[in-house]
């Protein structure tokens, strides 16, 4: 699925109402009856409604809302236009007309001063202030209403985008002038905004609404973000020949753990067994020989002369795949590893956890990393590669630029954890869960990828499938056990569900 800028959401609005054709004050008809449809679902019955209207187009769907949701005997609505500059526009103008020509529900024009309304607890507020048009923080009678909204604690539903949340970058928005939204309905897809964490406090949960955009505009716009989805994936995925042996599915090469951090290669190691590899070979400190060999037998492994920690390169030319990273420490002779291996590899490999802090530390190796290959930090270990972000959306931006600098596909891990390729083009997941947030999950990750690499998947699509499936795997973890409870090892143990899953996926479709 595409997401799109604010300024590319207004011209496929502007797009649809030339093309389709149909009339702006349609639209928003359209857009408001799926909401309310929508809102009917979570909130049936016996509540007091009161509805925040803005002088824009959001404020045109709020009227809307307003007016259909009055139609129903059940709800009791009151509805506050907030009009400090006596303007709205012409669409808010006739909704608001139609709206009190009804004669129901109750109605006020906000034009200087907000008096709060006595709005308690177990009331419900829609938020129609302001949607993805705004690009300036809240200010005079907005902010102060959006902070009333907020102290109310009552369930706030938003239209599109909560009030004063901006579509891209929020580093200089205010914390206090943005509505705290319990449910956003959001038209057509999601907005950019959804995917950081520092905005879920004001999202909350979110869900589409299809308001029927013109899909021509949306598919001919160009964007460089996009939300995962399975049919995406399963395109992807290679079928199996019956004739197949073990030696077309590749041999892989894990260099892996350290004194006190051999579960780490054990983890990884089985995610990459059970992501495909037809063989796996564990390059690993001698300590942890008998615990990987015991715990994973389907494993080779060459242990270092060292006991403790890794400080030898193997011969890497023979494996299709080589990843290095969990559990190995950032000791001065395993740091010097990571070197020569990145010095010396002409092939992508994966890089994770440790290998990413030595780069840290040794940031002239940035330029040297071989071309298209993964590189999978967590927010802390990326701000140690690039500088500290303000926000997500920023985080994102550097991931793009040194992405496109250094010519590797970087995967930026999180709740919707993006796929940032060369090219400047992020791929946020749609999978995964709040229970994968869990010691050795990113191991597991690692395993996954070095699998499908060596299965010779293409760089893009190792990383597309594998933060995919690695998410899968845990959404049906959590189904089996729970989020609380969830540990890295039943991730590992979901992914054949999750190959099936996808394969079933791939069926349907056919």
């Amino acid at each position: 699925m595409k997401l799109f800028t604010s300024a590319q959401l207004k011209t496929i609005d502007q797009y649809t109402i030339k093309n389709e054709p149909v009339s702006s004050f349609d639209l928003i008809e359209r857009a408001a009856l799926q909401f309310t449809d929508a809102f009917r679902k979570v909130i049936p019955y016996g509540k007091q409604i009161f509805i925040f209207a803005g002088p824009g187009n959001n404020g045109a769907d709020a009227l809307t809302i307003a007016r259909i949701l009055s139609s129903y005997s059940e709800y009791d609505i009151q509805v506050y236009l907030l009009n400090p500059e006596n303007k709205i526009s012409e669409d808010c103008k006739m909704k608001k007309k139609r709206f009190l020509s009804l004669n129901k529900g109750k109605f006020a024009e906000i034009n200087e001063m907000f008096l709060p309304p006595p709005i308690k607890r177990d009331d419900i507020i829609i938020d129609g202030i302001f949607g993805y048009g705004l690009n300036k923080p809240l200010s005079g009678i907005f902010a102060t209403a959006v902070q009333f909204i907020n102290m109310t604690g009552a369930e706030v539903y938003a239209i599109d985008l909560p009030s004063g949340l901006l579509v891209e970058d929020n580093a200089l928005n205010k914390a206090d002038t943005i509505v705290r939204a319990t449910q956003t309905f959001s038209f057509q897809m999601p907005k950019l905004s959804f995917f950081f964490s520092e905005n879920e406090q004001y999202v909350g949960k979110w869900s589409l609404l299809d308001i029927r955009l013109h899909p021509k505009i949306i598919k001919e716009l160009p964007t460089s973000y996009y939300y995962t989805e399975p049919q995406i994936i399963s395109d992807i995925l290679k079928q199996r020949s019956r004739f197949a042996h073990k030696g077309e599915f590749g041999h892989a090469l894990l260099i892996a753990g350290s004194k006190g951090k051999i579960g780490a290669a054990v983890l990884a190691a089985e995610a990459c067994l059970r992501s495909g590899t037809g063989m796996l070979t564990c390059h690993i400190p001698t300590c942890g020989n008998d615990i990987l060999q015991t715990s994973v037998p389907e494993a080779m492994t060459h242990p270092d002369r060292q006991q403790d920690c890794i400080t030898e390169l193997p011969e890497t030319a023979s494996f299709n795949s080589v990843g290095i990273g969990p559990g190995i420490g950032c000791r001065d002779e395993t740091a010097q590893v990571v070197r020569n291996l990145i010095e010396s590899q002409h092939k992508p490999v994966i890089l994770d956890a440790d290998a990413l802090n030595i780069i840290a530390d040794n940031p002239s190796l940035l330029e040297s990393i071989p071309a298209r290959s993964i590189l999978t930090p967590h927010p802390k270990e990326f701000d140690r590669l690039a500088g500290k972000s303000e926000t997500s959306f920023q985080r994102m931006q550097k991931a793009m630029e040194l992405a496109e600098k250094i010519n590797c596909y970087i995967i930026l891990k999180g709740a919707f954890t993006a796929v940032i390729t060369p090219g400047q083009t992020c791929f946020f997941n749609s999978t995964g869960n709040p229970g994968m947030a869990t010691a050795g999950s990113g191991d597991v990750l690692t395993g996954i990828l070095l699998g499908l690499m060596a299965q010779r998947y293409t760089s893009f699509e190792t990383a597309i499938l594998g933060v995919y499936l690695h998410g899968l795997a845990g959404d049906l973890a959590a189904e089996m056990e729970s989020e609380e409870s969830m540990i890295a090892g039943d991730i590992i143990r979901q992914l054949g569900q999750a190959y099936k899953k996808l394969i079933q996926t791939d069926l349907t479709k056919s």
